[in-house]
């Protein structure tokens, strides 16, 4: 009987051995509270917790990647749409984390989705697709300020999809054909403006030198000799003009 209680005894020392014993890896620290108390942050490697006396909640320190769920957003504008992002952050003071907020990664959720509707229903459509990255930038900056106090950094922020309804995306596409057809015709009037200013500026120059003109003259009646035409008459006061103006 008394060697049986011995064993007893051993097999729970040994349990209570095993249990005090901790092994945390280099990504991880233990937050220790002692008789419900914050005692300090282990780790890592091996570390010892008093079974009873003290307890301890594991932190991971690197960077976690959270899906946002998709969020109807509303713009300025009154465009009804739907957005999802991904946050990148991570835990740089486990105490904080720990004792300032409870699960901080429900908290972080929360907290993304509410600060993504905000800040995106305060732009216009068009800002959301064209001016990305200063949105991200935005929403970056309100969620780490206001994750500083658990003691976690917010590094990025990235809006993945911005899902606009099939009216809206027909009326996109048109309003996109419309820009196209608006610059060709700007195009078109440019070429127009410069091809009448150099026809001006090459009647002053004819109309500066006579002998030009009949040169000109000269030169059409040759492309026209090019067609199929059989008969070119000349006036003749034309071509002793011409003589002159090659003398």
């Amino acid at each position: 009987m008394f060697d049986y209680l011995i064993g007893l005894v051993v097999l729970a020392l040994l349990g209570i051995i095993i249990n005090a014993i901790k092994i945390l890896r280099e990504y991880e620290r233990g937050v220790i509270f002692q008789l419900g108390r914050f005692w300090k942050v282990k780790g890592p490697g091996l570390i010892i917790v008093i079974p009873i006396i003290q307890q301890m909640e594991r932190v991971d320190l690197r960077v976690i990647v959270m899906d946002v769920p998709t969020q109807d957003v509303i713009s300025k504008d009154n465009v009804s749409v739907k957005v999802n992002a991904v946050v990148y952050f991570r835990v740089i003071d486990p105490e904080k984390a720990i004792i300032q907020v409870e699960r901080y990664l429900e908290a972080i959720s929360q907290l993304a989705q509410t600060t993504l509707r905000s800040v995106l229903g305060q732009h216009e459509l068009d800002d959301m697709l064209s001016e990305r990255d200063a949105l991200n930038h935005d929403i970056q900056a309100i969620l780490d300020r206001q994750t500083d106090a658990w003691g976690i950094k917010v590094a990025n922020v990235e809006i993945k999809h911005v899902d606009l309804n099939e009216n809206m995306i027909r009326a996109i596409a048109a309003q996109a054909e419309a820009e196209r057809q608006r610059r060709a015709k700007v195009i078109h009037a440019t070429g127009e403006k410069q091809a009448a200013a150099e026809l001006v500026e090459a009647a002053r120059t004819l109309a500066a030198e006579p002998n030009a003109i009949q040169l000109r003259y000269l030169q059409t009646l040759t492309e026209i000799a090019g067609e199929q035409s059989s008969t070119i008459v000349f006036p003749v006061d034309l071509v002793e003009k011409v003589k002159t103006a090659l003398t």
